[in-house]
């Protein structure tokens, strides 16, 4: 099942950006299929930023303060790269020293966009191609959000439960 597909995807926890009530309205109310919902659905507002220069330690203060699992890097609209908890965990486990170690220094710079017109099952497609558990989103050439493999999972595990939930008489 397609449910089943994103468990092989998500390793570890991420940020759940989206707006739970936005997406059970769309599934349930329209009977949508989860695949043909559009990402704009599942992303939230505002994207979360950290500066290139920004220590370990204030990515980490700035990740539990937006209740997010990755932040984009750099100022304005556009982005210089994304860093995750995964990237945070990777460079102490290589001994890194939080205080000295800049985002920029651990920030993923091969970036995944899709648009915000994109289908749920489009971006899950990217997600699997590239190797990547988050997908920035843009409308219009402006960074509108981020969706995450958790998201994805989210609007496939929501599509699922409504269809166990239908009566059948």
């Amino acid at each position: 099942s397609s449910l089943a597909a994103w468990f092989a995807v998500v390793l570890c926890p991420s940020s759940l950006l989206q707006v739970r009530s936005r997406v059970d309205v769309c599934v349930m109310s329209g009977g949508v299929n989860s695949g043909s919902m559009l990402v704009s659905v599942l992303i939230g507002a505002p994207v979360f930023r950290v500066a290139a220069d920004a220590s370990l330690h204030e990515v980490s203060d700035a990740l539990v303060a937006a209740g997010v699992g990755a932040l984009v890097v750099g100022d304005g609209d556009g982005a210089a790269g994304i860093v995750s908890e995964r990237d945070i965990v990777g460079a102490l486990a290589e001994r890194r020293d939080p205080a000295r170690t800049r985002a920029s220094d651990i920030a993923n710079t091969t970036l995944v966009w899709c648009d915000a017109e994109a289908s749920v099952a489009e971006v899950a497609e990217k997600m699997m191609e590239c190797y990547v558990r988050h997908v920035l989103v843009e409308d219009g050439g402006r960074l509108v959000g981020i969706v995450s493999a958790r998201d994805l999972l989210g609007a496939y595990a929501s599509a699922d439960m409504d269809s166990a939930d239908v009566d059948t008489d």
